[in-house]
């Protein structure tokens, strides 16, 4: 099925990008500001705090992410080819810098955060996502005249630009953005045209690495009882266990219609830990029932529809293999993150895309939209 990409707008916000994309992106932004005051107003003012705390916070994040998403569409996308290595290579850089002692700082088992003066922190790992992506573009779009798939040497090439980055982050360890990323690389690989060998030798590799992080210790005791929850949700009754019960009571609780925004018991009273952040879906399951949830579904669909639709239309391969990435990445941490809140995929820490809370990953999922109206752009 060919999906077409006229029909956009020219004028107004973004001019000359995807009106459709910009639309379902800002209900989300726009939700997703409302569903984080839902989640934690009422706490912060029954405890005498402000409870307009992480409203004002993710105001600013979302405004910034705009503001970044902006700026990436200015320059023409083919233009990166020259500055990937300096992209990359920043990447790489931020990661190191999180384990560096005294200078990363821990969240939730993982060393993960650079600090910095007045509460701000930064994760590296969420913009080594842009910099593997775009990276990896690079390498499997370079082709002599004639061939229509990349060289085993060019597919080697691009998996040691995804390799270090990921060993980093294993390190630190956040099994959630491995997999993420993981993903995204291995579709990547199977869409440029690489040998079905490459696939399932990935593959296979994948879930060897997984089982040997476990046994080896590398994975923490706090990110392995998460994974033990979703395998026996009372192996652990008083952390991940208690978490996921409560992640699903307060989804099923909400029924067709929801309690109505602010109205969530189970939300007001902060039964779900880290409900702002990583499971931000309950909020809306309680709150705004299944149908609220639903339009939220069909928001992020039109995302990747677009995206994919963007993807489809570039004749320029690199721009191509840029959308593919973002498309990946995008998709499997939609399903990731309310996978874990229904109890469906492991618990992991991995954000939901525009809703949570949280400065770095708005920011990359931002520019990633930005890169995908560049590709559209340029491509009209």
């Amino acid at each position: 099925m060919k999906i077409s990409l006229k029909g956009q707008g020219k004028k107004g916000f973004f001019a000359g990008t995807d009106q459709v994309l910009n639309l379902a992106v800002f209900m989300l932004l726009l939700i997703g500001i409302v569903l984080v005051y839902a989640a934690t107003r009422d706490w912060f003012a029954a405890n005498g705090l402000d409870p307009e705390y992480y409203l004002k916070r993710q105001i600013v994040n979302v405004i910034i992410g705009i503001a970044l998403a902006y700026g990436t569409t200015l320059v023409d996308y083919r233009l990166l080819r020259a500055y990937t290595p300096f992209l990359w290579g920043f990447g790489v850089l931020g990661l190191i810098a999180v384990l560096i002692p005294g200078l990363g700082s821990t969240v939730n088992g993982a060393r993960s955060w650079i600090s910095f003066p007045g509460g701000l922190q930064f994760q590296p790992a969420e913009l080594a996502k842009i910099s593997i992506i775009v990276g990896m573009a690079l390498i499997l779009s370079e082709r002599m005249a004639g061939e229509d798939r990349p060289s085993d040497r060019q597919v080697l090439q691009a998996l040691g630009v995804a390799a270090l980055p990921i060993i980093l982050i294993v390190a630190q360890p956040d099994l959630g953005t491995v997999l993420i990323i993981s993903a995204a690389v291995i579709t990547m690989i199977a869409l440029s045209g690489a040998s079905l060998y490459w696939v399932i030798g990935l593959l296979i590799a994948g879930v060897a690495g997984v089982y040997i992080a476990i046994a080896s210790g590398e994975v923490s005791e706090y990110q392995l009882n998460r994974l033990k929850s979703f395998v026996d949700p009372s192996a652990d009754p008083q952390a991940s266990g208690y978490q996921l019960r409560q992640a699903r009571i307060t989804i099923g609780s909400g029924g067709l219609l929801g309690k109505g925004l602010f109205d969530g018991p189970q939300t007001n009273g902060r039964f779900v830990p880290e409900q702002q952040t990583d499971f931000i879906f309950t909020v809306a399951g309680e709150e705004l029932g299944f149908l609220g949830s639903s339009f939220i579904l069909l928001l992020y669909f039109i995302v990747l529809m677009r995206a994919f639709a963007i993807a489809r239309a570039t004749t320029d391969l690199f721009g191509k293999m840029v959308c593919i990435g973002v498309v990946a990445w995008f998709s499997f941490q939609i399903f990731e993150n309310i996978g874990m809140t229904m109890g469906l995929m492991p618990m992991t820490g991995v954000p939901l895309l525009f809703l949570s809370y949280g400065g770095s990953a708005m920011f990359a999922n931002l520019i990633a939209i930005g890169l995908l109206q560049n590709v559209y752009q340029r491509t009209r």
